[in-house]
C-alpha cells in the first residue's frame, strides 16, 4: 500500500519560478504564484559560517554577480551579491534569500515546500542537520510541511535524525535497483527521478514498493499529463505556466 495520499501540489515550479525568474530567489515565488502553481521546490546551502541559503551551484558564478565558492563566503559577502541581473535587468538587485526569509515568504503566499538539500562537497551531513532543524522550526506551526530531497543519502540520514517528523525525498538521476531499499533505510516516503528515460514499468514498481513518486524536470504539457495518467504524484517544471494539473 501506499502512504498516505500525496499531500502536496502535483505541480512544483523548479527553483521557486522556473524559467519565469531568476532561479532561487525571493522574486520567484509570485511568479510561481501568477502562473498559478501552488508549490515550488528550491535548493538550499550553507554559507561559510553555515546559513542556509536559496543557490544551487557550489560556486557563485553562474547566479549571481560574486565569484568563488559558497562554502567559503560568509553570509554578509553573499547578502551584498546581485542575484538577478544575470536573468533579466528587471531583477537587478535580487539577493540570495536565507531558507528563514524563503520560508516566510512561502507561507504568506500560500506556497508548499519542496525544499532540497545541496550540500557543498564535504559539508553533507552538517547541511542536512542544519537544513532539516531550522524547516522543523519554521514550519513548525504548518498544517503541510516541507518535503526535503536530496541526491546526497549522508544528508538526508542527518535530516532524519535531526528532524525525524519531516518527510524526506531521495532524489536519484535514474530509478536504481535498490529503490526501495534506500528508502527504507533513510525512510523515505518518495523517490524523486529524472524524467529522461523513465518508463511506465519503473513508475509500477515504485508504486508497488509503498513508495511516492516526483518527475524533474518536465517542460512538455503532452508529457506531464503522460506521466500523471501513469500514476505519477507530482511534476517538478521550469514553466509553471504551461504545466497545469485541474
Amino acid at each position: 500500500m501506499l502512504p498516505a495520499a500525496w499531500p502536496w501540489p502535483r505541480v512544483l515550479a523548479h527553483r521557486c519560478g522556473g524559467a519565469l525568474a531568476p532561479e532561487n530567489t525571493l522574486a520567484g515565488l509570485p511568479v510561481a504564484v501568477a502562473a498559478g502553481c501552488r508549490g515550488v521546490e528550491f535548493d538550499v546551502m550553507l554559507s561559510a559560517d553555515g546559513v542556509p541559503v536559496l543557490i544551487h551551484d557550489e560556486t557563485l558564478e553562474r547566479t549571481s554577480n560574486g565569484r568563488g565558492a559558497v562554502a567559503d563566503t560568509p553570509y554578509a559577502a553573499l547578502r551584498g551579491l546581485d542575484a538577478g541581473s544575470w536573468f533579466a535587468a528587471r531583477f537587478a538587485g535580487e539577493r540570495i534569500p536565507t531558507l528563514a526569509e524563503a520560508a516566510e515568504r512561502c507561507t504568506a503566499l500560500g506556497l508548499a515546500v519542496n525544499l532540497e538539500i545541496k550540500p557543498s562537497s564535504g559539508r553533507e551531513a552538517q547541511t542536512g542537520e542544519v537544513a532539516a532543524g531550522l524547516a522543523s522550526r519554521l514550519w513548525s506551526a504548518a498544517v503541510l510541511p516541507p518535503l526535503l530531497s536530496s541526491f546526497s543519502e549522508t544528508a538526508l540520514d542527518a535530516a532524519r535524525r535531526r528532524a525525524p517528523e519531516l518527510p524526506r525525498g531521495l532524489l536519484v538521476e535514474g530509478v536504481p535497483a535498490d529503490f526501495a531499499a534506500r528508502c527504507a533505510r533513510l525512510g523515505a516516503v518518495a523517490l524523486h527521478v529524472a524524467d529522461a528515460g523513465l518508463q511506465r514499468a519503473q513508475v509500477d514498481a515504485v508504486r508497488a514498493a509503498g513508495l511516492h513518486l516526483a518527475v524533474y524536470t518536465v517542460n512538455e504539457p503532452p508529457r506531464a499529463a503522460e506521466l500523471l495518467a501513469w500514476g505519477v504524484d507530482c511534476v517538478i517544471t521550469d514553466r509553471p505556466d504551461l504545466i497545469r494539473v485541474s
